[in-house]
């Protein structure tokens, strides 16, 4: 459903948004350890991030990734959106270009109802949502 990437960058996002009272920010490494993925693509997922202004970034013995802004106001949707693009809330499931209710595919109909029921869950979670749950002990990211 979403790209590798993608689920790296919301793996990411929610690390870092879960980080303890006192820690805002975390390093590179720290993040690819945790969320158990390759450190150069990481990198490249965390700087695409940055650039979507999702996370900052400060260099140095005390820099690292932190959430830009609060984890309140970022959805889910806006970390898919800004990797994956916004296929996965508009697209059809068999991949055809002039799929719509006019010129339907053969699971257009079925198939809306759960990319619209995905889209609302994706648009009315937030960061901090997700992130307290990894806080919590009740949802982990990685094995």
């Amino acid at each position: 459903m979403f790209s590798k990437a993608c689920k790296y960058a919301l793996n990411a996002m929610i690390f870092v948004a879960s980080l303890p009272e006192g820690k805002d920010r975390a390093g590179l490494r720290e993040i690819s350890r945790a969320i158990n993925s390759p450190e150069a693509f990481t990198a490249k997922i965390l700087q695409h991030l940055v650039r979507r202004e999702l996370l900052n970034s400060a260099k140095g013995p005390n820099g690292g990734f932190a959430i830009h802004g609060d984890s309140h106001t970022i959805t889910i949707a806006q970390i898919v959106a800004s990797i994956d693009g916004d296929m996965i809330f508009t697209g059809c499931a068999l991949g055809l270009a002039k799929c719509s209710e006019v010129h339907p595919c053969p699971v257009h109909h079925k198939f809306k109802a759960v990319r619209d029921h995905l889209t609302g869950m994706l648009l009315t979670t937030n960061l901090k949502d997700v992130s307290s749950g990894v806080n919590d002990g009740i949802s982990f990211l990685k094995d």
